[in-house]
């Protein structure tokens, strides 16, 4: 048996995992076609490498099918309710930074604040007999932090897409969703509330607690951690 490492299967943060492992002496490598979700590791004995949606990965954590992952902190907050019961974090990768907010439109001069932002839901639903709707993907997190605040009259919808294109569609009032520098929500005319920070996000490696080892992959991961810590 072998520790089974899982990074995300495309993209810049593939890349950019590849690369941070890399300067740590630990080569990470796709083998076959693009089409085809397999790697190998070098430069470690005892180490697999598992190609996986960063969406996936704290699921197979989760489910001890993995014992260490690659992906952000907002998907592993927002999926595992228990996170902290079931996963540690290793070591945070200093890329994928994002921040996770709620955003109104820049129009909307009066509502600066989520206690401003809980007015206007509350007039909003009085004016048009329906709650202010809110677009985002991450439904857990919004909805503590907006429980948290006092915010009430809203309703959350889903939006897997350009959830920043969904106030100017007309299908939300309001989004919370993911931002780097903000360039995005500026051309769709939205602005971040002063206090609607819900969460800072970056790739981050991750340990499963609940995945089981044995003697072998328990000395692979000792060694696994040891290399990354030098």
């Amino acid at each position: 048996m072998s520790l089974k490492l899982g990074v995300p299967s495309k993209g810049r943060l593939m890349e950019k995992t590849f690369s941070w492992f890399d300067k740590r002496g630990i080569t990470l490598s796709r083998t076959g076609s693009d089409r085809e979700y397999a790697g190998r590791v070098d430069g470690i004995e005892g180490v697999s490498l598992v190609l996986l949606s960063a969406g996936e990965i704290p699921r197979e954590l989760a489910a001890g099918r993995i014992h260490l992952g690659v992906t952000g902190t907002d998907l592993v907050h927002e999926k595992l309710p228990l996170w902290d019961q079931q996963l540690e974090e290793v070591a945070p990768l200093g890329f994928g930074q994002a921040d996770l907010i709620i955003a109104v439109p820049a129009c909307w001069a009066d509502v600066d604040t989520l206690d401003d932002l809980d007015a206007a839901a509350a007039g909003f639903r009085a004016r048009h007999g329906h709650r202010l709707r809110i677009a985002t993907k991450y439904h857990r997190l919004v909805r503590e932090f907006l429980t948290a605040a006092g915010v009430a009259d809203y309703t959350l919808v889903d939006s897997q897409g350009a959830t920043e294109g969904t106030v100017k569609n007309e299908t939300a009032e309001a989004i919370a969703d993911i931002t780097s520098t903000g360039e995005t929500l500026r051309a769709n005319h939205l602005k971040i509330l002063s206090d609607g920070l819900i969460l800072r996000s970056q790739a981050t490696l991750w340990r499963s607690r609940v995945a089981p080892m044995d003697a072998v992959e328990k000395s692979a991961l000792d060694q696994f951690l040891q290399r990354l810590s030098q």
